[in-house]
């Protein structure tokens, strides 16, 4: 869609407010609008945006960064192949934008810059990434001033698919009426958790569409009087949520193999290629540092723990569901195409944009320098001896944010990706929020991010 489809689009529609939005560092979802009348200049000149926001927290404060305070601007430029309708509030549509600087180039302290120029590295090494993610959350009520489940449900019960039935059905609704493509759903293992995953698409617009979801998710249950929300621990005592990052890269024109699933090998276990092994050697190279970009939250720690199912361990297996990768089964007579990489660990607090770029940031080094990642784990690796791991090489994940946000420093190969600029405002960003919460108990954690994701 072009900015004209846009503006025609909407005025038809009769939209009122269009709304420019992007993920900030804190994980949280903002955005200004524009009035429909504004909205055919302010499609091609953005709107204003003060500097400080790129070092906004997700708790409202602000980081120590230089340059990052209230004197200056850049600007919310939308892109129009993002543009919706929002089904689930009236006369209003959205687009995401990117951090354009006052001379018209795109700033590097935008997360969403960062994954289109990891993209643009795949692009010149003849390769192109699509990705796809399982979204998990709850459903929830306020009652005396503490969230509850909205039901019991037991893990994939069907009494749990009817239970929330109508608002799963206008959840699905609005996503199909805003373009996303939906795979599956099912209920989850903890009361009214739910999980829905979308269908595969191009790097940058899944990046998006997991931020629709989020919205849509929200908006929608908002509608029906309930609280959806898929922080990573909002029950202490129950599954965390994962934001579960699907993989595959496919080769371009500039390939050997064009518009062919680089990680199918029909001679190797699982159809597995040996690129697609040094990927995941990448990651595994570089988890340590990766979980402060897709688990960006001090509440993400909480749900990182061994038998959770949602893996604490650099061990990658085939069909293991406790690995960090895990390299799921191929469908029968579509064993070229299905092939990917499922990441375990991401949640979402964590930037998608981030993590996705973070994620090829890592594979990519792998690919680069045939990293090894050793051979598959197909047990849980939480029930291996700790000689047993270490003779593997697999490591257990950082047990905090600030340990996560440490490892991150130490990785000069996702520091360089990010760029200085980029890199100083997040981990600014997360030092901020993690000073927050030092004071906080495990369950003021929990309730502070409950209701911002």
């Amino acid at each position: 869609m072009n900015t004209q489809d846009v503006i025609t689009s909407a005025q038809q529609a009769k939209l009122r407010l269009v709304r420019f939005q992007y993920c900030d560092n804190g994980g949280i979802i903002r955005g200004k609008a524009t009035h429909i009348s504004g909205l055919p200049t302010r499609i091609h000149e953005g709107i204003g945006h003060c500097v400080v926001l790129a070092a906004w927290s997700g708790v409202e404060t602000v980081g120590a960064v230089e340059g990052m305070g209230p004197v200056g601007e850049y600007r919310l430029v939308p892109d129009p192949e993002t543009f919706t309708i929002l089904p689930y509030v009236p006369n209003s549509g959205a687009m995401f934008c990117d951090w354009i600087q006052l001379d018209g180039t795109p700033w590097d302290a935008d997360p969403r810059y960062f994954l289109r120029r990891m993209i643009a590295r795949l692009d010149s090494e003849g390769m192109r990434a699509e990705a796809a993610a399982e979204h998990e959350f709850y459903f929830a009520r306020e009652e005396m001033g503490e969230y509850v489940p909205a039901d019991r449900s037991l893990c994939y019960s069907t009494t749990g698919l009817d239970e929330q039935g109508e608002v799963i059905d206008a959840i699905l609704a609005a996503l199909e009426a805003q373009g996303v493509g939906i795979e599956l759903y099912h209920t989850e293992g903890g009361p009214s958790q739910q999980e829905l995953s979308l269908r595969h698409t191009h790097a940058l617009r899944a990046a998006d569409n997991i931020c629709r979801a989020r919205e849509t998710i929200r908006g929608v249950a908002r509608n029906f009087n309930l609280l959806a929300t898929v922080a990573p621990k909002p029950f202490l005592d129950q599954f965390g949520s994962g934001s579960h990052m699907h993989l595959s890269l496919w080769g371009t024109e500039k390939s050997e193999h064009p518009g062919r699933n680089l990680f199918f090998d029909p001679s190797q276990r699982g159809h597995l290629s040996q690129l697609g092994l040094y990927f995941i050697g990448g990651i595994l190279r570089h988890v340590r540092g990766l979980v402060a970009l897709t688990n960006g939250s001090v509440n993400s720690y909480s749900r990182l723990q061994p038998h959770y199912w949602s893996s604490a361990y650099s061990a990658w297996g085939f069909d293991n569901r406790e690995g960090a990768v895990r390299v799921p089964s191929t469908f029968w007579g579509r064993e070229s195409t299905s092939i990917n990489l499922e990441c375990k660990f991401p949640d979402h607090s964590g930037n998608p944009y981030l993590a996705l770029g973070g994620i090829i940031a890592a594979g990519l080094d792998g690919i680069k320098n045939r990293i090894d990642p050793g051979d598959p784990v197909q047990t849980d690796p939480g029930a291996l001896s700790e000689e047993e791991r270490e003779r593997r090489g697999i490591q257990r994940f950082p047990t905090s944010l600030e340990e996560s946000l440490d490892e991150l420093e130490r990785d000069t190969v996702l520091m360089e990706a990010l760029g200085s600029t980029l890199s100083t405002a997040y981990i600014a960003v997360k030092r901020s929020e993690i000073d927050f919460f030092k004071d906080k108990t495990p369950q003021e954690v929990v309730k502070q991010h409950f209701y911002k994701f």
